[in-house]
């Protein structure tokens, strides 16, 4: 019995704010990165007086300064991999041992003493990454990620306020 996970019912919450996300390149993707000295503007940081100017600072936010986060989501990643060295050695491990079979492209593996064929090479290469992987804590550094991204990226969303000029053109009737 196969488990369905209804994703448009997860995603139709946030709009179509993932959409056009999914279309683009990468390139494109970081075309409109905003500077540093707009992304930390010490002056537009204040609390904000209730739930609802949360909520319309973070929607603003979230679609102002997404490749801003993005990049932080990136440095973060990077940040967990170089602090959990176990972690980094595993995926080295097993993306250079994958590529290094697909390189054989089938053919068995001769060592002078031994003759590995690719199911032997793939089998080998799980049951030495499985037990490494374990211990290198993916799950533990995944869901550090998710936390410190979500808490660096909704808390500037929520604590940025949103220009001037925007905050007037939402007042007007």
């Amino acid at each position: 019995m196969a488990i369905q996970i209804p994703i448009d019912a997860i995603t139709s919450r946030f709009g179509d704010r993932f959409n056009s996300i999914r279309s683009q390149s990468l390139s494109s993707r970081f075309a409109n990165l905003r500077p540093i000295s707009e992304f930390l503007d010490l002056k537009r940081i204040s609390k904000p007086a209730n739930f609802g100017e949360v909520q319309s600072r973070v929607n603003y936010n979230l679609g102002y300064f997404s490749s801003n986060y993005v990049a932080v989501f990136a440095m973060l990643s990077i940040y967990s991999l170089l602090t959990n060295p176990i972690l980094l050695f595993v995926i080295i491990l097993v993306t250079g041992g994958l590529y290094g079979i697909s390189k054989l492209e089938g053919r068995d593996l001769d060592i002078g003493f031994r003759r590995f064929n690719t199911s032997q090479l793939y089998t080998g290469l799980l049951i030495v990454a499985v037990p490494l992987g374990l211990w290198a804590s993916p799950i533990a550094t995944a869901l550090w990620l998710i936390g410190a991204t979500g808490v660096t990226v909704f808390g500037h969303a929520a604590f940025m306020d949103k220009p001037i000029e925007n905050a007037f053109s939402e007042e007007a009737v």
